[in-house]
């Protein structure tokens, strides 16, 4: 039966409507994308195919393009749609963060890291540099690799930060491995960072590390 005839309170887009999207399955907000389905099946039952042929919703985000377009019912078109989607998300994460506020919102914090660092397939080391009333006023990604095989240079790091006027400074990494538990090189190279700031009265605030499915925070386990 085509989603047209179900009852109103059943159609994803209705119940979008009258309970927010936060009440719709990953199916449900999947059919919506699809908008249509394929001969036999509703945009519903081919989400739910689509869910189970690719062991769920972040897989399927995250597929490459020839991996997306060949499963049945998309194309390129739907990569495209996708990744602007993707990307719309990251974009207004980085403007609620950039509004002016003082950043206060540790979710907030870890939902804009975990979106533009969780899936790099390389380690890359980050910061988000804030004023002296912690408004941000950039984030930049500053050195790509391991902590152990390309170097982080506190020396730039700080450079970085007294020409943007910070005040202070969240650090942020991923590993690609998806384990987010700091290592001893991280621990090492955050106290040189801390030191080296520190001769300019420039605050580190957290280092973050990005895994698979959590953030951790060196200021949360009293590291900082």
């Amino acid at each position: 039966m085509s989603i047209s005839h179900w009852p109103e309170g059943e159609r994803p887009r209705e119940k979008l409507i009258n309970l927010g999207a936060q009440a719709l399955s990953d199916a449900e907000l999947l059919a919506i994308f699809l908008r249509v389905g394929v001969k036999g099946r509703s945009a519903v039952d081919l989400a739910r195919d689509l869910l189970s042929e690719f062991d769920g919703l972040r897989p399927l985000l995250e597929a490459d393009r020839d991996t997306f377009c060949s499963a049945h019912g998309l194309g390129d078109a739907k990569y495209v749609q996708l990744q602007a989607a993707l990307e719309l998300s990251r974009r207004h994460l980085e403007t609620l963060l950039m509004r002016g506020d003082a950043l206060n919102s540790p979710i907030m914090v870890r939902r804009f890291l975990s979106a533009h660092l969780r899936d790099l397939g390389h380690e890359v080391f980050a910061a988000l540099f804030l004023d002296s009333q912690h408004r941000v006023l950039r984030f930049e990604k500053l050195f790509t690799g391991t902590l152990d095989a390309a170097a982080v240079y506190p020396r730039e790091v700080a450079r970085r930060a007294l020409a943007l006027n910070a005040g202070a400074v969240i650090f942020a990494h991923n590993h690609p491995s998806g384990v987010a538990e700091p290592s001893d090189a991280d621990r090492r190279i955050t106290t040189r960072l801390i030191e080296a700031l520190g001769l300019f009265d420039i605050r580190v605030l957290d280092h973050f590390v990005v895994g698979d499915g959590e953030v951790i925070s060196f200021a949360e386990r009293g590291w900082l």
